[in-house]
C-alpha cells in the first residue's frame, strides 16, 4: 500500500512538474492562471488533469479541439511516479519494517525534491534546450542545510565535489567558447557534485559522458544530427548519470574497481 501511495503522489507531482517544464522556459508564472490547451487556449477542467488517466481517457487529444497532446505529459508523470517509488525502495527500504525517525523523513523528502528537480532539468533541456536557474538554485539552497544537519562529517567532501565539478565544466565551457558545453550545464554540475559527493560524482560524470557519446554517435550515423552546427543537450545525460549513481552507485563502483583491479 505504501508503494501504491508513493506512486500516486509521484504522478500528481509529475503533473505539476509538467507545468514547470513548459512555463519556466517561456517566462510564464508557475501559478499564473489555469492549465489550458496550447492550441485552442481553452481552460482545462479538473477531470482533464488527472495524472495518466485523463490522457488515456481522452486518447491523447484535447477534449475541445481534438489536437493531439504531447507525449511528454504522461511520460513525465509516469517517470516521476516510478522514480518516487525507487527512492522509497532504495533509500527507505530499511525503514519500512521499523519505526521512522525524523531524519528518515527528512532524507526521503530531500531526495523527492532532488529527483523532482532533475526530472524538470531533464525534460526542459530535452524539449527547449534550457536548464532553468529557477530549478537549480533552489535545489542547491535545499542541499546545504540537508548536508549540514544529516551529513556534517561529509559536508567538505560534497562541497569540494561540487566545486571540482563546477571548475571542470567551466573549463570545458571556456575552451569551447560555449559551443561544446552550455553554462547551464556548468551550474548544474555544482548541484550534482553537492548531492553525490566524491567518488560518486566521478561515476555519474563518467556515465554521462559515455552515454552522451554513444547517443551522439548513433544520431550522427542515423543522420539525425550533423557533427557541426547542431547542439545535443547534455543536461539529460547528466541527469541520467546522476540518477543511476543515486540508485546503483555502490554497485557500479564495485564493478568498475573489479575491471581496474581484477583479483
Amino acid at each position: 500500500m505504501e508503494i501504491i501511495f508513493i506512486f500516486l503522489v509521484g504522478t500528481a507531482i509529475g503533473s505539476f512538474l509538467n507545468v514547470l517544464v513548459d512555463r519556466l522556459p517561456r517566462g510564464e508564472g508557475v501559478f499564473g492562471g489555469r492549465s489550458h490547451c496550447d492550441k485552442c487556449k481553452k481552460d482545462l477542467a479538473w477531470y482533464d488533469l488527472i495524472p495518466l488517466f485523463s490522457f488515456l481517457i481522452l486518447r491523447g487529444k484535447c477534449r475541445y479541439c481534438h489536437t493531439p497532446l504531447s507525449l511528454y505529459y504522461p511520460v513525465v508523470e509516469l517517470t516521476t511516479g516510478i522514480l518516487f517509488v525507487l527512492v522509497f525502495v532504495f533509500l527507505g527500504a530499511r525503514i519500512m519494517n521499523q519505526e521512522l525517525r525524523i531524519l528518515d523523513y527528512i532524507t526521503l523528502v530531500y531526495y523527492f525534491i532532488i529527483i523532482s528537480s532533475l526530472i524538470v532539468v531533464f525534460f526542459t533541456d530535452l524539449k527547449y534546450g534550457i536548464i532553468p536557474d529557477a530549478i537549480v538554485a533552489p535545489s542547491i539552497f535545499v542541499s546545504f542545510p540537508y548536508l549540514f544537519f544529516n551529513h556534517y562529517s561529509l559536508i567538505l567532501n560534497h562541497l569540494l565535489s561540487g566545486g571540482g565539478a563546477f571548475l571542470f565544466f567551466l573549463f570545458l565551457f571556456l575552451i569551447t567558447k560555449g559551443r561544446g558545453m552550455g553554462f547551464g550545464d556548468v551550474k548544474l554540475s555544482f548541484l550534482l557534485g553537492l548531492v553525490l559527493g566524491f567518488p560518486k560524482i566521478a561515476v555519474a560524470l563518467y556515465i554521462s559522458f559515455l552515454t552522451g557519446a554513444i547517443v551522439g554517435c548513433i544520431l550522427i550515423i542515423w543522420k539525425r544530427k550533423r557533427l557541426h552546427g547542431t547542439k545535443i543537450p547534455f543536461g539529460p545525460f547528466l541527469v541520467f548519470g546522476t540518477l543511476l549513481t543515486i540508485f546503483l552507485g555502490e554497485q557500479i563502483m564495485q564493478i568498475m574497481l573489479g575491471f581496474l583491479f581484477p583479483i
